[in-house]
């Protein structure tokens, strides 16, 4: 029976200075199946993002954020979307001051 106790990942986060038009990994990669998922850019530019290092996904506004919640009105207690385990997250884009911040969370057992 899946978990259903959250638990929070820790904290990964990258500053400006790491952040340029080349992608760069935020923190390391999920060791759990993340149900919810954040990202905070409090850069001064509006970032991209990429699971796979080449692919642009999403953009991120300036002092914007994006939630990703894999459990929001599913239809089956069987049937819940994850991030998988190994996924890496990566931005790139030209901030002058500010850090991008990804927070995650999973079910406690997972």
């Amino acid at each position: 029976m899946p978990s259903q106790v959250i638990r929070f990942d820790a904290l990964r986060s990258l500053g400006f200075a790491s952040i340029s038009g080349t992608y760069a990994a935020v923190g390391g990669a999920f060791t759990h199946q993340v149900r919810l998922l954040k990202f905070v850019n409090l850069t001064d530019a509006n970032l991209t993002v990429s699971f796979d290092g080449t692919t642009d996904n999403d953009i991120i506004p300036a002092n914007g954020f994006a939630l990703y919640d894999g459990t929001t009105n599913k239809v089956s207690s069987e049937a819940t979307f994850v991030f998988q385990p190994g996924t890496q997250i990566l931005v790139k884009g030209s901030p002058t001051s500010g850090s991008f911040y990804v927070i995650a969370l999973f079910g406690r057992g997972e």
